[in-house]
């Protein structure tokens, strides 16, 4: 028999407008886990000196007891229900008049007409009633149930604001498939929380010059930004004031000048105040 292998639970949590990663725990506990949306708050508070304005996650991510606590910091959230034979049947007994089509903006051309299903219920350990919206005709074949305390937002604006989260899933699927995030490996779980932050830091960075270059390429995945701008030959010089990198002559180098690249200047403070300065062949 093959021993187990040990693995860690990682916490992410992206900011929907910056499209960058913002927060992450590589060492969650399983019986911590479903509090950690409650740290992700109170770190939030202490860097913006407020609570989100809004949290859209997994149905899996936390209780419907911390949905309550969530919901009495006056927080507004978005997340999965878990589809059981009971409540799909139960469903399902509705008449089909209950259904309102909508219209959504956000997601593909062929999905963008679903029918939704507009409810007040009652769900364990939640202390009052809470919204719950059914979706058909997202490309499933059972509905898709989500919560969320937003009493008066229309149906269609919290169905597509949470198809928006499938953004974030592929980030998170890019960062794997770049960054490997999910091969993270070392001997102690410090070691994997410092490779967690620096993958997210260099995620960030390039998202980061992916706004900066513009031109379409804000939705570009990390590797096609490593291939078309990172992977290029250059000759640098390190003087005693500076440092000067020469970038080769690549077709995306107009992308580059255009950003701007050609005129930096900046100091380095790790390396004794030397100026770096970019140029193109």
């Amino acid at each position: 028999m093959k021993p187990r292998q040990k693995g860690i639970l990682a916490f992410l949590a992206r900011d929907a407008d910056a499209r960058l990663f913002c927060y992450a725990n590589a060492q969650v506990r399983k019986k911590d886990q479903n509090d950690e949306i409650l740290r992700f708050i109170e770190f939030w508070e202490q860097r913006h000196g407020g609570p989100p304005r809004e949290l859209v996650f997994d149905s899996r991510l936390t209780t419907h007891a911390n949905l309550g606590r969530i919901n009495a910091r006056g927080i507004d959230f978005l997340t999965l229900r878990k589809r059981s034979k009971s409540l799909l049947d139960a469903i399902a007994t509705l008449p089909q008049s209950d259904w309102k089509q909508v219209r959504l903006n956000n997601v593909g051309r062929i999905y963008r007409t679903p029918r939704v299903l507009d409810q007040r219920v009652q769900i364990s350990g939640y202390p009052e009633d809470i919204r719950q919206l059914a979706v058909c005709d997202l490309g499933h074949e059972q509905p898709t149930l989500l919560l969320t305390n937003q009493m008066k937002t229309p149906a269609s604006q919290l169905v597509d604001r949470y198809a928006r989260r499938m953004v974030i899933e592929n980030a998170i699927a890019d960062a794997i498939d770049f960054f490997h995030m999910d091969a993270l490996s070392a001997a102690v779980p410090m070691k994997i929380d410092l490779d967690l932050q620096l993958t997210l830091m260099a995620s960030g960075l390039y998202r980061l010059l992916a706004v900066r270059i513009g031109n379409g390429k804000q939705t570009a995945k990390s590797r096609t930004l490593f291939r078309n701008f990172i992977k290029a030959p250059a000759d640098i010089t390190i003087g005693n004031d500076s440092i000067e990198v020469r970038i080769g002559r690549r077709a995306n180098n107009p992308f580059l000048l255009n950003a701007a690249y050609d005129e930096t200047d900046i100091a380095v403070p790790w390396l004794q105040e030397r100026r770096l300065r970019i140029s193109f062949l």
